[in-house]
């Protein structure tokens, strides 16, 4: 029964961190992005923001899953490595969103939540993913 316990306990701190982490993840994309990120998706029905913002979570989530799956023994050490990794992710995510802004034309930020479906968002949508499999896979 201590098993089970000791396993809830350590289950739940893995999941608010990786809660916060996601929290984070909402507060980079709506800060990259002009307006508020939340009417843009369910107000305005962006489909553009909901993709990009969907790119960022699931990103994320495979950081902290691929984090946790390779803990370290120490439940504590785990813990600021799951933590430390989500937030390089975080980091990654906004450099690599810059950089796209930056070799592209316009406002990338502003393109990525106009009302038409627009090419731009599955880039940098894949751009959030291929950083998340590279921070991934250097925990492993």
């Amino acid at each position: 029964m201590s098993d089970i316990l000791n396993g809830l306990g350590r289950a739940s701190a893995y999941g608010a961190l990786g809660v916060v982490l996601l929290i984070l993840g909402i507060f980079l994309v709506d800060l990259l992005t002009p307006g508020k990120l939340g009417r843009q998706i369910w107000e305005d029905r962006n489909r553009n923001a909901a993709l990009l913002l969907s790119s960022a979570l699931l990103g994320i989530g495979g950081i902290v899953f691929t984090s946790i799956w390779t803990t370290y023994d120490n439940f504590g050490k785990g813990l600021v490595s799951t933590a430390a990794f989500g937030l390089l992710g975080l980091v990654m995510m906004g450099v690599a969103f810059l950089v796209v802004d930056l070799v592209t034309p316009g406002k990338l930020g502003a393109t990525l939540v106009e009302p038409e479906p627009h090419p731009a968002v599955w880039v940098t949508a894949s751009c959030n993913l291929a950083v998340s499999a590279i921070v991934s896979a250097s925990i492993a």
